[in-house]
């Protein structure tokens, strides 16, 4: 689907592009066209349609229409559009909109919600007659202006919020938490107006926000930080094996590192032995030479990460060996966008962290 290059400017518009879209992706033999419904449920919905197999059963679209929809947004929309889809034989609701973000997206499917955006995401399934329509827009609004939110979680300031909010328990005012991650306050309010968009923050009572899930919080984030992505990796060959390795680490000068990934999730909770260690360090090559480390184009089992954020050298814990670990919070999110059994690893890490929350989490 080619996106245009005007947004859709009203409810009209935005059924118009979702209702050509669909029919524009119909097998042979179907039909799209708009349906007739009891007056009084019609004055609730933005549009309807019978969709028609060829074997000639039929259902009718229910189509609301939103411009902007969160993931807050999510719920009172389901509940919508199942009051009208009630009242509608073999009805089924798709909810169109200029945009939905992929975790707008998701929450609709996990509803059972249909959907159609003008950039070209559709997920539309019928159990009767039997239909999937599926494809793939945009993953960023298009139409996005200057100066709205920003739809992300990327960056230092957002990387130590969200730190702060999963290592650290119970509720903050907005004072507190720029106070506890040092960050402005303007990013503070930023950083919570996006989290509330996403449905994972709540503003409380006496200005008071809080946060129902963590992990939520750190899933999240996980879509917009990756040990790759936000580091320069290097790779080396630790000649003498990973074991020798972490011993010489454990007895080497001041060096400025964390340790990630397999090896850190060993400490608590151990899923299969680690085949490469994932470390970060402020200055890769020095770290090198110091223990004894040689480049590698491959057979690397060893990556050294230099951070553009410093937010992996947060809260670090030092194991009994005197080995410095990346917290939880950081190794979890490492082991989530990783490769191979990485993501694995994580739910693992995830599991335990859920049940030791005293250990790990600072009261």
């Amino acid at each position: 689907m080619t996106i245009e290059l005007n947004p859709p400017t009203s409810s009209v518009e935005l059924v118009r592009r979702a209702s050509e879209a669909l029919a524009a992706r119909l097998p042979a033999g179907w039909s799209l066209r708009p349906a007739t419904i009891d007056a009084a449920v019609d004055r609730g919905v933005d549009a309807a349609f019978d969709l028609a197999a060829p074997d000639g059963r039929s259902a009718v679209l229910i189509i609301e229409a939103k411009n902007v929809a969160e993931v807050r947004d999510v719920p009172g929309v389901v509940r919508q559009i199942a009051a009208y889809v009630g009242q509608v034989d073999n009805g089924y609701g798709v909810l169109v909109a200029r945009y939905l973000s992929p975790q707008v997206r998701s929450a609709l499917t996990e509803s059972g919600v249909s959907f159609v955006d003008a950039t070209g995401n559709i997920r539309v399934e019928l159990s009767a007659p039997g239909l999937y329509l599926g494809d793939r827009g945009a993953d960023a609004d298009p139409w996005r202006g200057r100066g709205r939110p920003r739809g992300t979680l990327k960056g230092a300031p957002a990387a130590r919020i969200v730190r702060a909010i999963a290592d650290i328990p119970g509720e903050w005012t907005i004072r507190e938490l720029v106070r506890g991650a040092g960050v402005s306050t303007g990013t503070g309010y930023r950083v919570i107006d996006f989290l509330e968009r996403e449905d994972l923050a709540t503003r409380e009572e006496r200005g008071r926000i809080a946060v129902p899930s963590w992990e939520k919080v750190l899933r999240r984030w996980s879509e917009d930080y990756s040990f790759v992505g936000d580091s320069r990796v290097t790779r080396w060959i630790a000649p003498r094996g990973l074991e020798a390795l972490l011993k010489r680490i454990a007895q080497t000068g001041p060096v400025d590192y964390a340790i990630t990934g397999t090896v850190a999730a060993a400490e608590w909770a151990e899923y299969a032995p680690a085949r490469a260690a994932a470390i970060y360090t402020a200055d890769a090559e020095s770290a090198a030479a110091d223990w004894g480390l040689r480049a590698a184009d491959a057979g690397a089992n060893v990556l050294l990460a230099e951070p553009e954020i410093d937010v992996p050298f947060v809260r670090t814990v030092t194991n009994t060996a005197g080995l410095r670990l990346a917290a939880p919070s950081q190794v979890v999110v490492d082991l989530m966008t990783g490769p191979g059994r990485n993501p694995q690893e994580a739910e693992e890490l995830m599991e335990w962290m859920k049940n030791n929350e005293d250990s790990w989490r600072a009261g």
